[in-house]
């Protein structure tokens, strides 16, 4: 149980994405602990290809601590973001000699916590 005085937090997942954790983790070091407001302005002027999933899951973030926990969306920040690796996709590339080379398709399951700042 939760106590009225205790900050709640909104999180907003995104599951099975097409790009390797290593890469989302460069953006996502860079919005860690963060207004929202700087934070995505920050994604929308980076120029990675994380920064635009990102960016639509800061929004979910704030969307969510707005709608289901009633908080105020001028006071949030972002509290935690973290990138897990999903599952790993193996194929195979033809090489010479009849010999082939695995190439693996990395997936990321990508966190943000938005949490209202006290006073």
């Amino acid at each position: 149980m939760t106590s009225s005085t205790e900050a709640r937090d909104a999180r907003a997942h995104l599951r099975h994405v097409r790009i390797s954790p290593r890469k989302v983790k460069i953006v996502l070091d860079l919005i860690r602990g963060k207004e929202v407001g700087k934070a995505a302005g920050i994604l929308k002027s980076t120029p990675k290809a994380a920064a635009e999933y990102l960016h639509k899951l800061l929004g979910s973030a704030v969307a969510n601590a707005e709608n289901n926990h009633r908080l105020d969306s001028a006071k949030l920040y972002v509290s935690e973001c973290f990138v897990c690796p999903g599952p790993t996709m193996k194929r195979a590339m033809p090489r010479a000699k009849g010999r082939m080379d695995r190439i693996n398709k990395r997936t990321s399951h990508i966190t943000i916590a938005v949490k209202e700042k006290d006073a």
